[in-house]
């Protein structure tokens, strides 16, 4: 069977999801879903008459893109697996495990900040929100998205994926070298005769507004035991060069869902949970804008038998004097006032409802993203949208992170790891936010210590120096130059305690000097033995009273 056949099978089974995506679309973003989706060039959409829909949708993907990759914080950490290395493991060895593994992660989180990741995420968020489904495709040049009119999917009972088929609209000339030249010939000379069957006018005309020369391209996916196989045709043709197939665990084919029911295919978005709120809206801002409009709309009524005429009124301006009498004249009002004020109370219940249904009423007011706004966000998600976070988890991070880490290590760049030592583990929810929940925990655990026990005990029982490690490998640090070994303290402490010693010695031989030379022996006038010395060598006597210590008073000479 082709692919485009059982893209056709497939198709039957979509059509009811992609029908309730369409609806949802037309009240929050009319671009998304579009039913002619084979026509190229702009075309122009209805728009909502209220904007609740598009803002929620917005919002409500905003921050889902902000739980699910925050910026300046890691949705993810690598640990080692104790247990697989043995009783000999060294514990000292975990904190340099984790400066290395804290290096990789920012590695990571910089390749993909530069690139353009967050951008595809962000839109295949509010296609969950609307339709429920969207596809990625993991390229090594970056992300693809496919909306749930551009592909089909089947499941088995446990939700793994079996076949996906995507479909997509190409220009025949990308493909030349791929499909036989007597596939390419027939298409060229179907084109032609429907040229020729065209007049002067309307062949100049398409040869400026249309691309009659395009093709379906179906890419069909299959799973072989524990890996992705996929290929590409085009009629009923597969391209040479189409072929590739990948591990289940690294398979760059994302199906992400919004809502899981047991036994669909298919996901449920969270427009069709409000789908009645969102209709009922519709209704009544059209009602009320429409009849607010007519309201507005100023008539006069003039008396058949007055003897004011309509075409001196209308002329009249500002401060006329106007022969006539007023009660011949009258305005034509609208008497809904009344209905008016019940659909505006009506309206702001909708806007309500909705607005608690996707996440606007709290209004972000820092100016830049923080831990703890990471944190508070993913409880909002988790209490409100009930395990949605959950989901997004098992379908779209653990796939992302697992690709991210297999094209990164094949490509060179961060290190090759070993899988049965290193495990990736995505932090989500409430409890975890990455390397801060280690900082948190390292820094209440001290500060309980410090409380409890006395400032005295950190210096005593903690070792200073796995707590600076474990604190940069929490903050993401690089600490190459930056904090000193041990070794290096160390050795600094030897080199201060040497020079103290000196100083000490310097201090206690002079101290000792002057003791002995304030001893009697060392008296010369005092010690008759030292004075006869002295005299030998020619030295002059230490004997204060001498005539030779004596100082003559100096000479003034008189001129």
């Amino acid at each position: 069977m082709t692919a485009k056949s059982r893209y056709d099978d497939l198709s039957s089974d979509r059509s009811q999801f992609l029908q309730i995506a369409r609806e949802a679309t037309k009240l929050t973003l009319p671009y998304l879903v579009r039913e002619d989706e084979n026509t190229k060039g702009a075309r122009t959409l209805t728009t909502p008459w209220q904007s609740v829909g598009s803002k929620g949708v917005v919002t409500l993907a905003s921050k889902l893109m902000l739980a699910l990759l925050p910026p300046q914080t890691s949705f993810f950490k690598l640990q080692v697996d104790e247990s697989a290395l043995g009783d000999d493991f060294d514990p000292t060895v975990r904190s340099e495990l984790d400066l290395s593994f804290a290096k990789i992660e920012r590695t990571i989180l910089e390749a993909i900040a530069a690139s353009s990741d967050r951008v595809i995420v962000h839109q295949a968020l509010k296609h969950l929100i609307i339709s429920g489904n969207s596809l990625i495709y993991m390229a090594k040049e970056g992300l693809k998205l496919y909306p749930l009119n551009r592909y089909v999917i089947e499941r088995d009972g446990n939700g793994n994926v079996i076949e996906i088929i995507t479909k997509e609209r190409i220009a025949y000339q990308l493909l030349e070298g791929q499909l036989p030249l007597e596939l390419l010939r027939a298409k060229n000379s179907m084109y032609e005769e429907e040229e020729k069957e065209k007049d002067e006018y309307e062949s100049a005309e398409s040869e400026v507004t249309e691309t009659p020369k395009d093709c379906d391209v179906y890419t069909h996916i299959k799973r072989d035991n524990n890996r992705l196989v996929w290929h590409q045709e085009v009629e009923d043709h597969i391209l040479p060069k189409s072929h590739g197939k990948a591990p289940v665990d690294a398979n760059p084919w994302l199906p992400l869902r919004f809502n899981s029911v047991d036994g669909e295919a298919y996901g449920r978005g969270r427009c069709e949970e409000f789908m009645g709120d969102l209709k009922s809206l519709e209704a009544l801002c059209q009602a009320l804008v429409e009849g607010s409009a007519a309201a507005a709309k100023v008539v006069f009524t003039v008396s058949p038998s007055s003897s004011t005429k309509p075409q001196t009124l209308a002329q009249a301006g500002n401060g006329a004097i106007v022969q006539g009498r007023p009660d011949d004249i009258g305005v034509v009002q609208v008497g809904k006032t009344a209905d008016f004020r019940t659909a505006f109370d009506m309206i702001q219940q909708l806007e309500r409802r909705l607005s608690e249904a996707f996440l606007i009423l709290n209004v972000r007011q820092s100016e830049r993203t923080t831990a703890e706004e990471v944190r508070m966000t993913q409880m909002e998600l988790d209490q409100q949208l009930g395990g949605l976070y959950s989901l997004l988890t098992v379908e779209f991070l653990v796939p992302y992170l697992n690709r991210k880490l297999n094209v990164f290590q094949k490509s060179g760049i961060i290190p090759k790891l070993p899988a049965e030592v290193v495990k990736p583990t995505i932090v989500a929810g409430v409890n975890a936010l990455g390397r801060g929940q280690d900082r948190e925990s390292l820094q209440q655990f001290l500060g309980t210590i410090a409380q409890t026990i006395g400032p005295e005990a950190i210096a005593k029982f903690i070792n200073t120096d796995e707590v600076i490690k474990r604190l940069a490998a929490a903050q993401g640090i690089d600490v190459l130059n930056l904090v000193r070994s041990m070794q290096e303290v160390q050795t600094e402490a030897q080199q201060v305690q040497q020079a103290q010693f000196q100083q000490e010695q310097q201090l206690a031989n002079t101290q000792l000097r002057g003791q002995v030379m304030n001893a009697p022996i060392s008296d010369p006038s005092k010690n008759p033995a030292l004075a006869a010395e002295l005299e030998a060598e020619g030295a002059p006597s230490m004997n204060p009273m001498s005539p030779e210590m004596e100082q003559t008073p100096p000479t003034l000479t008189q001129s």
